[in-house]
């Protein structure tokens, strides 16, 4: 560290605070014959008031320290261990979890030596330490590198070390995102690249929804290694009832066969399937001889109706994004072209309808009386005038038929329903939409979802909202153009799973037949086994007013009868749990609250499905791990050549500790050593005079 002094006055200023100092000393101590000190005491004293005197005065000049401080900082080793079941279910298994795990720890603290050494683990989720477990349900990459971009941007990364046995089922590969980020990377290949002995149900195609009384198809992908000459029955069981066999005689050293059943919906409800080959003698693995799958049984499609007063590109987003989920169908039409019966839908979308110059009144008043939920889209086409007679609780004071540019921003307090954190993030890039310029007044009665920002100004004026007053659910988009929102979410994410997220959430609120009840429970009837369970709850007070005083209790019971009980926290207006991960299986769950001291249930079923990804696909990818190590200036090493990497670390010239320098400036007054020495320089003058007899 360097530092210098300067002041806004010139430093030769310093030299008559000296005098002062000196100046003030010797009238006090020379000049005055009444203290009977020494000499030498009397110097003492002299230049410890010289000194207070002097810095006082100087602190007058408003000095200023300029410091420079130099900072080493060490390279960064990013060590990232795959915690996957897949390593698990290779023959060196037990050497991975022994040997190798030992060998690593002792790796690190090598590389500790000279090097800052970070940590993680990866599967399904990352963790800040190697955990050794292997426990893992999935391998993502991505997840990853999106957690070490945003830890590590702009640090000095040395070296990325990768123990992997190159599989993965989620995300994206780890060469392509590796691209995003130019830093040696050195690979560690574990795994088994030989082929073993294995009989695999490696995959199950099938229609997660169905309708009762209709057929659906199952297409079992059956494939096998080494196993010529052997045979394994396939068989299909539902509620302990076969209703399947098949024997395979297994004829080719890689053997693949596509088998496929139909099966008729007999029960509504979701329907659990369990598929399953008999195992072999000496099988690697016989986790991967079985699957699970989970029909979801219908009574009827829901049926949405998408009118419109003209052609528009929304009309194709919303329609494709709808249709996304088997549950809907999707009807469209031209509003007076249109001449079947509105209550044969569960929902009715109208585009810019009630539309300028046609006469559209009579329609919107048949799906009042009628009942049917009803979701606006406004736009540069609609009749502004005749959609503020509608009582849907939004006016809009349209000045000159003029119309602005409206982004959309999520509003804090919504409660209808859940939106993932992805959705929140993907939605603030969203371009804006065609908007009514002008005042807008909401009514009470409206929960916004979305803002607008007008160019950078965050508005209070709402564009996508819910009316929850009204006798049947009702919904308003304050803006037209949504289908650049679908191509938008391609263009950040690769995919338009936030965008279908947001209308598919829409949709079901809408399309779901109200809920007259005062106490609601909004859940998912099926999660994966690595997935957290959620339930969010609404209660209401006898204004049907949205409340959250009371507590709301949850307990949720597994096929064995057991009970787990969890108390909801809540929210702005609401409630919401997340219960934790549960294991395979049927659960049953039942929420209670007293309001007003009467007490109100709500009861259910949801299923707990496993996920067997890890254990499809046992031939490990060192391909894979070597073109990633390959490409970036790096090395692929094997578990028994981990003592190589300090070795290969150090030897690298671009592995160095850099040096920062960093400027700062204080004021001088502004440093407590400096008011703490002149304390030190007045004590000590006083405490001397005290102890020769002086006051």
């Amino acid at each position: 560290m360097t530092f210098n002094i300067s002041t806004e006055y010139s430093l030769w200023l310093a030299i008559p605070c000296l005098l002062l100092g000196v100046g003030y000393a010797a009238v006090l101590y020379f000049r005055e014959k009444r203290y009977e000190f020494s000499k030498l005491t009397i110097r003492i004293l002299a230049i410890l008031r010289t000194f207070s005197i002097f810095l006082i005065s100087l602190l007058l000049l408003s000095p200023i320290v300029r410091m420079n401080t130099t900072t080493n900082e060490k390279p960064i080793i990013v060590v990232a261990q795959d915690n996957s079941q897949s390593l698990m279910f290779c023959k060196d298994s037990s050497d991975i979890r022994n040997k190798y795990t030992a060998d690593l720890k002792q790796t690190i603290a090598e590389l500790e030596k000279d090097y800052e050494v970070r940590t993680f683990s990866f599967g399904d989720k990352i963790r800040d330490n190697i955990m050794g477990d292997f426990n893992d349900k999935q391998t993502d990459f991505s997840q990853f590198f999106d957690d070490f971009n945003a830890r590590f941007a702009n640090r000095n990364i040395g070296a990325v070390i990768i123990a992997s046995d190159g599989l993965y089922n989620k995300g994206s590969s780890p060469v392509y995102l590796a691209e995003q980020m130019k830093y040696p990377y050195y690979t560690i290949a574990l795994g088994d690249t030989n082929v073993q002995k294995d009989v695999i149900v490696s995959h199950v195609n099938y229609n997660r929804i169905s309708y009762l009384g209709n057929q659906f198809p199952l297409e079992i992908v059956v494939s096998a290694n080494k196993c010529v000459g052997q045979k394994a029955t396939l068989t299909v069981t539902k509620d302990k009832e076969t209703l399947f066999t098949k024997t395979i005689d297994f004829n080719s050293p890689r053997y693949i066969e596509t088998i496929q059943v139909q099966f008729e919906s007999k029960q509504v409800g979701m329907q659990h399937y369990h598929i399953s080959l008999s195992p072999l003698q000496n099988e690697i693995s016989y986790v991967n001889n079985y699957q699970d799958v989970f029909v979801e049984i219908l009574d009827g499609r829901e049926k949405i109706l998408i009118l419109s007063g003209a052609p528009h590109p929304d009309i194709a987003a919303l329609k494709q994004s709808i249709e996304m989920n088997k549950i809907y169908q999707v009807d469209d039409a031209i509003a007076e072209n249109f001449d079947k019966p509105l209550d044969d839908y569960n929902l009715i979308i109208l585009h810019q309808i009630p539309f300028k110059g046609k006469n559209q009144l009579g329609l919107i008043q048949n799906i009042n009386k009628l009942k049917i939920p009803v979701l606006f889209i406004i736009g540069s086409s609609s009749d502004i005038a005749t959609l503020n007679t509608l009582k849907t609780a939004l006016m809009i004071k349209q000045a000159g038929g003029k119309f602005d540019e409206g982004a959309p921003t999520i509003a804090n307090d919504f409660a209808l329903f859940t939106i993932s954190d992805e959705l929140k993030k993907v939605s603030a890039n969203f371009p804006a939409l065609t908007v009514p310029f002008g005042d807008y007044n909401a009514g009470n009665s409206l929960n916004v979802l979305f803002y607008q920002k007008i160019g950078s100004i965050q508005t209070q004026k709402p564009l996508i909202m819910f009316n929850t007053a009204s006798d049947s659910k009702l919904g308003l988009i304050a803006g037209e153009g949504i289908w650049k929102w679908r191509l938008n979410n391609f263009l950040q994410t690769g995919n338009q799973n936030a965008f279908n997220e947001l209308f598919n959430k829409i949709i079901q609120y809408l399309s779901v037949k109200v809920d007259k009840g005062r106490f609601r429970i909004n859940a998912k009837n099926k999660f994966l086994e690595n997935e957290n369970v959620e339930f969010d709850a609404e209660v209401y007070n006898e204004s049907f007013e949205l409340i959250n005083d009371p507590e709301v209790q949850l307990t949720i019971t597994n096929s064995a009868n057991k009970k787990f009980p969890f108390t909801f926290s809540r929210t702005n207006h609401a409630y919401h749990i997340n219960a934790g991960v549960f294991p395979v299986d049927e659960y049953k769950f039942e929420a209670q609250v007293k309001v007003g001291g009467k007490p109100l249930t709500k009861a259910g079923l949801f299923t707990v499905i496993p996920v067997n990804v890890e254990s499809l696909n046992l031939i490990a990818d060192h391909q894979l791990l070597f073109t990633l190590a390959n490409k970036h200036d790096g090395k692929m090493l094997y578990p028994s050549q981990l003592s190589q990497l300090p070795t290969l670390l150090k030897a690298r010239d671009d592995v160095k500790s850099i040096s920062y320098s960093k400027k700062s400036f204080n004021d001088i007054v502004n440093l407590f050593w400096v008011f703490i020495l002149i304390v030190l320089l007045l004590a000590t003058e006083w405490f001397l005079r005290k102890r020769f007899g002086s006051y």
